[in-house]
């Protein structure tokens, strides 16, 4: 059994207003807002020609989940074309912030963001938001930073919506990292918790065989682990040792779409999952559902674009007892007049105010 913990945490801050000089800009280079910039931002492989799904309106025929995006990066409109493609739930893992943070306040406010007011930003459009919260590897190297982390997540692993430890492992398998992944995994196995872990960009086979031979070596049940960011180096040793294969839709970097179809074509459907990892960066919110209809047109089975797609991130994050499907099949009608902390998601918008789904018998 899980156990329940509270942590409130109230921070005032005083906001100053600083006037900008765009001379300063154009002497170092800087560009000024609505500047010329010689920049065309690269796209995900493959743009399909049409989505299964009316613009304004979910088809509960074609449901997705997004299992690793971070939306706190993300915008409003974001989640009103995620609900619009049929994407009824995402989890979003700790991550870093794009440069180290500095203090563990900061590490505290983020961690508050993911278990509240994300969680309700989210409920405003429709979508069921879950987390994972875990020291990332890249800020594992700040040791002193990291053992105040490391006090933290405790407080914050149990609370509604966690799913698991995550996203932990391994950046440039440093000795640091390696002492809090297996930290990490420690605290998940007393907490009987899953783990999602991040495997390395940079000698990810060998990264990724070593991240699974410590969660062996540490006693996890390779079915409560979900290894991401895979490719084809890595997915059959995944699959053969019993973890569940994450694989990210993100240009440049990590996967295209258009190979994800020919791995599910080799592999099949079982315990492979297609997430975006949507972020802060140039990427896709909307790449798990245009890879299935891309699975579909190059004739994957339906069958495996739903596993893939939908069923496997169920099947595999329902074992923490935080997310089922009655979540968003049986959802609370939406009501944007909500406040979260005396904070509206709205900024003058007429409020969207969904009536009650649910149908009353008079008993007499």
């Amino acid at each position: 059994m899980r156990a329940s913990c509270s942590l409130a945490t109230t921070r005032e801050r005083d906001a100053s207003t600083t006037k900008i000089n765009w001379n300063d800009y154009r002497r170092f280079n800087f560009h000024p807002p609505n500047s010329s910039l010689n920049y065309q931002p690269s796209t995900i492989n493959y743009q399909p020609s049409t989505i299964n799904y009316q613009p304004s309106t979910i088809n509960y025929q074609i449901m997705y989940i997004d299992p690793h995006i971070h939306m706190s990066s993300r915008t409003t409109d974001d989640y009103e074309k995620m609900r619009n493609a049929g994407i009824v739930a995402v989890i979003e893992p700790a991550f870093w912030m794009g440069q180290p943070r500095t203090n563990i306040g900061s590490f505290q406010d983020y961690f508050s963001s993911l278990v509240g007011w994300e969680r309700f930003r989210a409920s405003q459009f429709g979508i069921k938001h879950y987390c994972t919260i875990g020291l990332n590897s890249k800020e594992a190297n700040n040791e002193p930073l990291a053992e105040q982390v490391m006090e933290l997540l405790p407080l914050y692993a149990c609370k509604e919506g966690v799913v698991a430890i995550g996203e932990i492992g391994y950046d440039d398998m440093t000795p640091a990292e390696d002492k809090y992944f297996r930290l990490q995994l420690e605290l998940a196995k007393e907490l009987d918790m899953l783990v999602m872990i991040h495997t390395p960009h940079r000698d990810k086979k060998a990264g990724t065989s070593h991240s699974m031979d410590v969660c062996i070596e540490h006693g996890l049940e390779p079915s409560k682990v979900i290894v991401d960011h895979n490719n084809e180096e890595t997915v059959k040793e995944v699959l053969d040792r019993g973890f569940w294969a994450a694989f990210t839709i993100y240009p440049n970097t990590k996967m295209g779409n258009a190979r994800m179809v020919e791995v599910v074509r080799q592999y099949g459907c079982e315990r492979i999952i297609v997430d975006s990892s949507a972020d802060w960066g140039v990427s896709d919110p909307l790449a798990v559902p245009k890879t299935a209809q891309l699975m579909i047109e190059r004739g994957i089975p339906e069958a495996h674009v739903r596993a893939t797609c939908y069923e496997n991130a169920l099947a595999a994050y329902s074992q923490s007892g935080q997310i089922q499907e009655s979540d968003w099949l049986n959802p609370s009608p939406i009501d944007q007049r909500q406040l979260f902390s005396g904070n509206s998601v709205l900024r003058g918008q007429k409020p969207v105010v969904e009536e009650s789904q649910s149908e009353y018998a008079l008993i007499e």
